[in-house]
């Protein structure tokens, strides 16, 4: 299965959350672009935030944000790939 758009909104959500303190939550305004807003409802509604307007992650959803950090990581670099070539 591709990534939708959809799904690809909910990743960029996730990794806006700074894993390294779980004392910073997201808030995601009114004002926002509708695509954030309804991915942020999304992973709400997935149980991975504590709120539909951001919160913080719950620990599915830091466990998430970890994964789509990584992926993010490895995929900008790309030197783990060559690294293992």
């Amino acid at each position: 299965m591709p990534y939708t758009p959809d799904l690809v909104h909910e990743l960029n959500t996730l990794i806006r959350f700074d894993l390294a303190t779980n004392q910073q939550g997201v808030k995601v305004h009114k004002t926002a672009d509708a695509a954030v807003i309804a991915a942020t409802q999304r992973l709400h509604g997935k149980g991975l935030l504590t709120l539909a307007d951001g919160g913080y992650l719950t620990s599915l959803g830091r466990e998430a944000a970890e994964h789509a950090h990584a992926a993010l990581s490895i995929l900008s670099t790309g030197s783990f790939l060559s690294a293992k070539l």
